[in-house]
């Protein structure tokens, strides 16, 4: 009978050990499970569509030449039309380089222009001025990564890959140093594929539906097209089922 006792206690010891286990596992998870989700409706709650755009095709005169461009775009209060390709009756002048699968749609950070006035206080502002079809408010390329898609208004969206400034944006800005500023500034804004159709309005929400896995920022791929960033990020950019081909090609 003595003999019995210790395996009994041990077993009790076992028993008592196991049910912890399970009950921190379990709070551990819920608590998991609850931070994700509320960092998650954080992440989001910022992001806004504050203007749609879109522009029609314009020939103007640059450094004596003469340049056929689709950048300037101004807001259309009543919305715009996220196709597959473009957004509806959005001028695409260069399709080598705009409009198709991965560069569907251009969104660019409200939060940014203060920036920029700074630098072009002469211009006449108003949102569009980066060639962007939404313009949005709480847009950080460094929280936002390649392949998270969102619902906003009545399209669902997926990151891309993050713009590469073009000697338009020079023209757009009437300076020959904008494109060098662009990319000194690191923040180029990101391209979306459209997952699915639909209209899009100022004042409509992104609501996230997944993350992009692993984790990669737009932020990060910017700095590594320029030949900066992370070593360790570049390896992993390179097979990111989700970064646009184009993108990678950069790296």
């Amino acid at each position: 009978m003595l003999e019995v006792i210790p395996k009994l206690r041990r077993m009790e010891s076992s028993i008592k050990s196991t049910i912890a286990d399970f009950f921190a596992y379990f709070n551990g998870t819920f608590f998991t499970w609850f931070l994700v989700r509320r960092i998650t409706k954080l992440y989001l709650a910022d992001m806004k569509v504050v203007a749609t755009n879109i522009g029609e095709k314009q020939t103007v005169e640059w450094k004596g030449q003469e340049v056929i461009t689709g950048i300037f775009k101004y807001p259309a209060e009543h919305g715009i039309v996220l196709e597959k390709t473009d957004v509806k009756s959005d001028a695409v002048v260069d399709r080598k380089y705009h409009g198709g699968i991965d560069k569907a749609c251009y969104a660019y950070s409200a939060d940014h222009y203060d920036h920029w006035k700074d630098l072009h206080p002469d211009l006449e502002w108003s949102y569009g001025m980066f060639g962007e079809n939404l313009t949005v408010e709480g847009l950080d390329e460094k929280t936002v990564s390649i392949g998270d898609t969102f619902q906003v208004g009545e399209a669902v969206v997926q990151v891309s890959e993050p713009r590469q400034p073009c000697m338009k944006l020079n023209v757009r800005m009437d300076s020959s140093l904008a494109v060098k500023h662009f990319v000194d500034f690191g923040r180029s804004g990101t391209y979306f594929r459209v997952l699915k159709e639909g209209k899009v309005q100022p004042g409509d929400e992104f609501v996230l539906q997944a993350k992009g896995e692993p984790v990669l920022p737009v932020f990060d791929v910017f700095q590594m097209i320029y030949e900066k960033g992370n070593d360790t990020l570049r390896e992993i950019a390179k097979v990111h089922p989700a970064l646009a081909e184009t993108t990678k090609s950069s790296l």
